[in-house]
């Protein structure tokens, strides 16, 4: 890896300390235990399992630091530094023996994300930036496509549970989308989404039901990639629940493709 901080050093350790329990569950998926959270929202036991790890050693390692995780909530402090984790995010997907979801952290200072690192256990794959340090992938630096021809173009969504839709407002999206742009994928973990766009691998993605942890550690990746990310009007995005990001050259286009007929 590039000469960093010794923050994303942390981050390394412990995720590649967590993927390994992450790893060994998923390979018995049949044995899981799973309970419901809410509708369409799931926790297994391996979720728990790792928020409890990792916070143990971020604690460890930054005692002074707050935190705010999926499944335990916020715990304050009186340091200007919070962490913000999603111990896998992608849950559906890990329950179900599919094999894309992601560990993702990042560090706040004075509610600014400054750091932030997306980690695939599956692929081995650590995506991560610093404020002005730029993103990687693995030891590899990263920058969002260039591409701009909507016929050569991938975007990516998230449909968040049918007991949350707005009446037809996300199909509606889907088929002006389907419409004028080559293909959508509906993958199942935002924070991998953040990542494909951030390296490349996707050209845009949208949502309108994500968590602050679901999106922490992309956001930097994503905007030391060169990426964009507004809310759906393509104004300045702060904790809102309308997400759009994208390469940066076809933002306005597709924006007004989705979002404004």
């Amino acid at each position: 890896m590039p000469l960093l901080s010794p923050e994303i050093s942390i981050l390394e350790k412990i995720c590649s300390k967590v993927s390994k329990i992450i790893i060994r569950d998923f390979g018995e998926i049949e044995k899981l235990q799973v309970s419901k959270k809410g509708p369409g929202d799931f926790v297994t036991k391996t979720d728990k399992k790792v928020e409890k790890i990792i916070i143990e050693e971020l604690q460890k390692a930054r005692p002074d630091y707050g935190f705010i995780a999926e499944e335990s909530g916020e715990h304050k402090s009186k340091s200007e530094f919070k962490w913000v984790i999603d111990p896998i995010d992608g849950t559906s997907n890990f329950m179900h023996g599919i094999p894309h979801f992601a560990i993702s952290i990042a560090l706040e200072k004075n509610d600014e994300i400054i750091s932030g690192m997306i980690f695939d256990p599956i692929k081995n794959e650590a995506y991560y930036a610093e404020k002005g340090r730029g993103a990687y992938l693995n030891n590899r630096r990263i920058r969002v496509s260039s591409r701009k021809n909507l016929d050569e173009m991938i975007g990516l969504y998230g449909c968040p549970p049918m007991i949350k839709l707005e009446e037809n407002k996300i199909f509606d999206q889907i088929k002006r989308g389907l419409i004028k742009i080559h293909k959508l994928r509906n993958y199942g973990s935002a924070s991998l989404d953040f990542a494909y766009v951030a390296c490349g691998r996707a050209d845009f993605a949208w949502y309108d039901h994500l968590n602050y942890w679901d999106y922490a550690a992309g956001k930097i990746i994503l905007l030391e990639a060169g990426g964009t990310i507004t809310d759906f009007a393509g104004k300045s995005f702060d904790k809102k629940n309308e997400t759009f990001i994208s390469n940066s050259l076809i933002h306005e286009e597709i924006t007004n493709i989705l979002f404004r007929n």
